[in-house]
């Protein structure tokens, strides 16, 4: 059965604050868990005026607090700006808070600009990106009092101290990311929405190449894809332009807020500008309930994986709302009762 999760990064619409961000992720995370999702990730970015989401370590505890049938976890921890002690340190507290609900999902992206990164990253032990591999390693072995004896760190002891840790996600939109979560034996998360093109063959791969860990036996894969649902194609198109203009600023480092339906709609595209958003158009699935149903299970077959996070920004939070609750609708999920 097709599986359906949720990838919120607090987006910031046009008009709105980034405490309304906020205050809307923790409302839909809420609408989420009634509504029968499976996970509920939170990501991370920095320096941004269109994105809340800076601290997932954070919003995973006040979303945890208010759900009861959610996973909740991190979709994802930009591990390569901090000390892979600290972070299974949060993630062990998360686990010891809310036993059997934490994910923590990892990426090697910068989430940010460079100068950003080196803020996040400013002191002497800070560690540049060809070290992800040994953080990974080192989280692992914190996580799971595993540190090898001849670790200079072996005698440091992640707390607090658990019966279980969390699940351990790689997350990434290349092949390379893939070759760490297979080597390590860790499940993976294709990031669909960054880039569209190859990730099947990116999938392929990591099933080919994975090795067995302690606890995954087997490659475990979902992706994560930008959907939004609508009552009809006319609106669902009309949502769709502001995703379009959202990205061509992403493209020209425009971080700003997610423009009005009006403000997208007016936009004087040139050839050049519209020849980047076809290319671009495979990242998003647009339309009826039935139509976002049918493609990202065609996307699924393509993949193959069962499980979708979805992530889903709209010019309006009903929206957005709405859109969550048609995708539920088509899928057939479960609605949990109120405790």
């Amino acid at each position: 059965m097709p599986i359906l999760s949720v990838l919120d990064q607090s987006p910031i619409r046009s008009g709105a604050t980034p405490a309304q961000a906020v205050a809307e992720t923790l409302a839909l995370a809420e609408l989420a868990d009634r509504l029968g999702y499976h996970r509920y990730w939170l990501a991370e970015h920095h320096n941004s005026r269109g994105l809340a989401g800076t601290a997932p370590e954070i919003l995973i505890g006040q979303i945890a607090a208010r759900t009861r049938g959610l996973r909740v976890g991190s979709g994802g921890v930009m591990l390569s700006h901090y000390s892979a002690l600290k972070v299974a340190e949060s993630f062990r507290m998360l686990e010891t808070l809310f036993p059997g609900r934490i994910d923590l999902g990892i990426g090697r992206a910068p989430g940010s600009d460079g100068v950003t990164a080196m803020a996040l990253q400013h002191g002497p032990g800070a560690l540049g990106i060809e070290h992800f591999p040994a953080q990974i390693r080192d989280l692992l072995g914190y996580l799971h009092d595993a540190l090898p004896a001849d670790h200079r760190f072996a005698r440091v002891r992640a707390m607090p101290a658990t019966d279980a840790a969390p699940d351990l996600w790689l997350l990434g939109s290349s092949d390379q990311s893939a070759a760490y979560a297979a080597h390590f034996g860790l499940p993976f998360s294709f990031a669909h929405f960054i880039n569209h093109q190859g990730g099947e063959l990116v999938m392929e791969a990591y099933r080919r190449h994975f090795d067995p860990s302690p606890d995954v036996a087997r490659p475990l894969g979902n992706i994560g894809v930008f959907c939004v649902a609508a009552e009809t194609a006319a609106e669902a198109e009309r949502l769709r332009a502001c995703r379009e203009l959202w990205m061509l600023r992403l493209y020209r480092g425009e971080m700003n807020t997610y423009p009005t339906v009006e403000e997208a709609l007016a936009y004087p595209y040139s050839a050049r500008e519209r020849a980047f958003l076809d290319h671009q158009a495979g990242r998003t699935i647009v339309g009826t309930p039935d139509q976002v149903r049918d493609q990202l299970l065609a996307l699924g077959r393509l993949y193959g994986v069962d499980e979708f996070v979805v992530i889903t920004i709209c010019p309006e939070f009903d929206q957005r709302r709405r859109s969550y609750e048609l995708m539920a609708e088509a899928f057939g999920l479960e609605r949990r009762k109120a405790p």
